[in-house]
């Protein structure tokens, strides 16, 4: 009998020493499986009173902060991306709009540019020459009227010879004399000389 509880003993001793207490996972071990921590906050879920302090338990609650908070951060720095590239496309819009005004404008200045200069005979200056302008070309005019026989170069000088006529109202064109003609054209050619075209 005393040998039965000497071993009874011995072996009750064997395995309390054996059975240590399993050690609480820490904070690291819950970050790195995932399915290890969703089991512990389940457990410690069930019961939370008694499990409150426990080592496990708070180790797991503080895996879930820290989990919370990296997804936060990511959250926030996609919205701010997101906002940025927001951001970018609108000022990409703006700056095609105020484009697109400028040319239009530039467009209407140029066309009122060009019927003023059409009034005098002139042509505009093109986009490709920036300011090297033909001189004959400048100050041509817009339309040249040929000398023929229909019409005369000299307009007769008496008052009592009338002007050709067709018999209508409309008003008659009158040629001024060759030698005025050149006048014009060796005046428009020292203007042009002068403006440096």
């Amino acid at each position: 009998m005393k040998n039965r509880a000497t071993m009874l003993l011995c072996g009750l001793a064997l395995l309390t020493g054996c059975a240590e207490e399993q050690k609480p996972r820490s904070v690291t071990e819950f970050l790195e499986n995932p399915i290890i921590l969703e089991a512990a906050v389940v457990r410690c879920a069930q019961n939370r009173s008694e499990s409150r302090y426990e080592a496990e338990c708070v180790n797991a609650r503080q895996a879930v902060s820290v989990i919370e908070a990296k997804e936060e951060r990511a959250m926030r720095d996609a919205f701010a991306a997101e906002s940025d590239r927001k951001r970018e496309a609108l000022r990409r819009t703006q700056q095609a709009a105020a484009e697109a005004r400028r040319r239009a404008e530039e467009a209407e200045r140029m066309r009122k540019e060009a019927e003023y200069l059409a009034q005098f005979g002139e042509l505009p200056p093109s986009e490709d020459s920036e300011g090297a302008v033909d001189g004959a070309a400048a100050n041509a005019p817009s339309m040249v009227i040929p000398e023929t026989d229909e019409f005369p170069a000299e307009v007769p000088a008496s008052a009592d010879s009338p002007l050709p006529s067709d018999g209508g109202n409309a008003p008659v064109a009158v040629v001024e004399p060759a030698s005025d003609l050149d006048a014009v054209r060796d005046e428009l050619r020292k203007r042009n000389e002068e403006t440096g075209n």
